[in-house]
């Protein structure tokens, strides 16, 4: 995915985000990918995953698996 597919992605935090600056960001609006960046480094890298893996980490970091 290239940096302008990127342009269009709505970025959220994460609602567990505290005032530490240990924050990521997550764009679900882009299709069929989620993309999470790191909030301190908005210009870096993001990890474009699919969003059936997405849901699937998320659903692990819930249960307490990970």
């Amino acid at each position: 995915m290239s940096r302008a597919d990127l342009a269009r992605a709505r970025w959220r935090k994460s609602s567990r985000s505290g005032s530490t600056g240990n924050c990521v960001e997550v764009a679900d609006n882009l299709v069929g990918v989620v993309a999470v960046r790191d909030s301190k480094d908005p210009e870096g890298a993001a990890l474009v995953v699919a969003p059936r893996a997405f849901g699937a980490f998320t659903a692990a970091v819930r249960s307490g698996k990970l």
